[in-house]
């Protein structure tokens, strides 16, 4: 298990960082000083370690230069609730191997330490590399007409200052939408905080949102800074902002048209300068309509909307994800796996995938570690999948005639005409795909 030496003074997040990090596989030694810290490293190793950059003692940065001194060359990651470029950049330049940004997000944190903990198998990248080249930066979007619809809305919107609200079910990668709309803007080089609003507590939305000053309330031991403030200059992006309660809708609404917060517990108001997105799997105007959330709120969320399609409606780009998902998996694992097989590519495109994007990467995931050869079979893939195969008649010609059609239709779209791989695709022969081709006049 990789060892992790957490520093950070503040004991709640720190026991949070603690059993987030333990639930992941990681070995976690808890330090609240640079003081302590520096003791653990005269006498321990450790794999990376995670530190604050506000600590009593001195400042996270300045561990940095003690580390180079003393020869200890363990990856350092800092952490700030401020997500001040300017910071983060000297961090970089003065040895340190990335930066998480507070609030705190979990997948990001954990993408983080993946890769830098994959970066030091230096030899196993480098086989890699040597059999094909490694994915490229930033996310693949499909060419599908569902897919080119998409990035068109993104190239589009990216650009203005309008309020993006992006709907979709779960697992459609609304966040890496609302990551490139911020990459694509120009606020590119400001922060991106993204805040998960299904997580936030009644009681203590306004001290996440606009922060606190020490003493403000009980348990109010230090200074905060919300993510409105924290995303000054950049983009807020709310997601799962359906599960907001009312009262805490009201305090957005405040925010976002003034444009100014205060702190809980000062009188001080902050100017505030932010390009906001927010993401649902809600459908937000059923709810206005029956009084769940505020119709004002929503139009201020809502100056443009994106609906990111489910996978079901991209099947034509299912098996450029699978591999894209299979190549990441494979470097992760440190397996030799490269393809997937016909029969395992039929029951990827016959499964409904109510997990979207994010269900397929998990399955690929698990079936590249299962796989003893250098290709996915149909054996590595989970029951859910090959059952679900039988249990949707195998498409065997018992659909009523629209839907036979439908079907036919979508198989040579993925297939790019070539009926022997839609036939594949459908697990029919070539002659009975044929035969239903000219019955429905589809030539």
């Amino acid at each position: 298990m990789p060892k992790i030496l957490i520093i950070e003074d503040d004991n709640t997040f720190n026991n949070m960082l603690l059993h987030f990090l333990k639930r992941n596989d990681y070995t976690v030694v808890q330090t609240f000083t640079a003081k302590e810290a520096i003791e653990q490293l005269e006498f321990h190793s450790f794999d990376i370690i995670l530190s604050d950059l506000r600590l009593p003692d001195q400042d996270g940065l300045s561990l940095l230069p003690i580390l180079k001194e003393r020869n200890i060359d363990t990856p350092f990651i800092l952490m700030t609730a401020y997500a001040d470029v300017k910071t983060a950049v000297k961090a970089m330049k003065m040895g340190a191997a990335d930066y998480i940004s507070k609030p705190f997000v979990p997948e990001e944190a954990l993408l983080v330490l993946q890769k830098i903990l994959s970066s030091g198998k230096k030899d196993f990248i480098s086989r890699k590399k040597e059999k094909k080249e490694q994915p490229k930066s930033g996310f693949y979007w499909g060419n599908g007409i569902a897919s080119i619809k998409l990035k068109k809305h993104i190239d589009l919107v990216a650009p203005t200052t309008l309020s993006v609200l992006i709907t979709g079910e779960n697992g459609t990668g609304k966040e890496v939408a609302a990551k490139t709309i911020h990459e694509k803007s120009n606020r590119c080089t400001g922060p991106f905080i993204a805040v998960d609003c299904g997580a936030i507590p009644k009681d203590i939305a306004g001290s996440e949102f606009f922060g606190h000053i020490k003493g403000s309330f009980t348990g109010a031991v230090n200074d905060k800074i919300g993510c409105f403030e924290a995303a000054n200059g950049g983009t807020l992006f709310l997601d799962e902002i359906g599960n907001l309660s009312y009262e805490n809708q009201v305090l957005l609404l405040r925010a976002i048209q003034e444009r100014k917060i205060k702190k809980i517990g000062s009188n001080i108001e902050i100017d505030i300068d932010i390009r906001l997105l927010s993401a649902t799997n809600e459908n937000l105007k059923s709810a206005v309509e029956n009084g769940s959330f505020r119709e004002d709120l929503y139009h201020r969320l809502n100056e443009f909307s994106i609906l990111i399609p489910s996978l079901r409606d991209r099947k034509e780009d299912l098996e450029s994800f699978a591999y894209l998902f299979l190549e990441k998996a494979a470097l992760q694992l440190e397996k030799d796996v490269t393809k997937i097989s016909d029969e395992a590519l039929q029951i990827l495109f016959q499964y409904n995938w109510p997990g979207n994007l994010r269900e397929l990467q998990n399955y690929i995931k698990r079936a590249t570690l299962l796989s003893a050869e250098n290709t996915i079979e149909a054996s590595s893939l989970p029951e859910e999948l090959t059952l679900s195969k039988y249990q949707e008649n195998n498409f065997q010609f018992g659909l009523k005639d629209e839907a036979e059609k439908a079907a036919i239709l979508n198989a040579l779209s993925i297939a790019k005409g070539n009926k022997s791989r839609a036939a594949e695709l459908l697990g029919v022969s070539r002659k009975t795909l044929y035969n239903k081709i000219n019955q429905y006049k589809l030539t």
